[in-house]
């Protein structure tokens, strides 16, 4: 299955870093990625794979909810059928 990993915040050594280690911790596949820094903010969006995943979306997101507070942004983790039904209304 499919997901969409978004993080925005103020721009900081090691997002990138971080986000990549714990998606490996929980055996997330990156397909792809796309990122920037517009001024001083950071953005990132991925889609990964989490059909291997030794976690479930919950949890993954309870993981990604104490990175976001250790990093200072924001980090959601949604399974992409329902990223695109919120963004389709």
């Amino acid at each position: 299955m499919k997901a969409i990993l978004t993080v925005i915040g103020m721009d900081k050594v090691g997002i990138v870093a971080s986000v990549s280690q714990l998606l490996q911790e929980l055996n997330i596949n990156i397909l792809d990625i796309s990122q920037t820094i517009m001024e001083e903010n950071f953005t990132m969006m991925m889609m990964v794979d989490i059909t291997d995943s030794t976690v479930d979306i919950a949890e993954a997101q309870t993981q990604f909810k104490k990175l976001e507070k250790k990093l200072g942004v924001t980090i959601r983790l949604q399974r992409e059928d329902l990223f695109q039904a919120m963004h389709q209304l």
